[in-house]
């Protein structure tokens, strides 16, 4: 199945509406964002890092750790009025501006 962000935001909207009762707060949502932000970086440090893996780590999924930020992010984004679709492609742009030829005149990445 393909997803598009927009269809992404209505279907987390849904969800909400139907089956999460309502959203929480945006502050408390910020607050889970982190939370999970910290479970993936928790699983990059095992999987990637130097971090050996604890018992309780061995069962996590990297795309289900990406999969719950995107989610706590497509809620903020539902509950701020930000249109992902939107905001990706002006972020791609200013980054492409930007960045023409920034990365490929630095001698750390060739």
């Amino acid at each position: 199945m393909n997803l598009t962000l927009e269809q992404a935001q209505q279907e987390v909207d849904q969800w909400i509406k139907t089956i999460g009762v309502r959203y929480f707060s945006e502050l408390t949502n910020t607050a889970i964002l982190m939370e999970e932000v910290g479970e993936l970086a928790r699983l990059m440090a095992r999987k990637y890092g130097d971090q050996s893996f604890k018992e309780s780590d061995k069962n996590k999924e990297l795309a289900d750790e990406m999969a719950d930020v995107l989610w706590v992010l497509i809620c903020l984004a539902n509950q701020t009025g930000v249109n992902l679709t939107d905001a990706f492609q002006q972020n791609m742009e200013k980054k492409t501006k930007r960045d023409a030829e920034r990365h490929k005149n630095n001698e750390k990445l060739l």
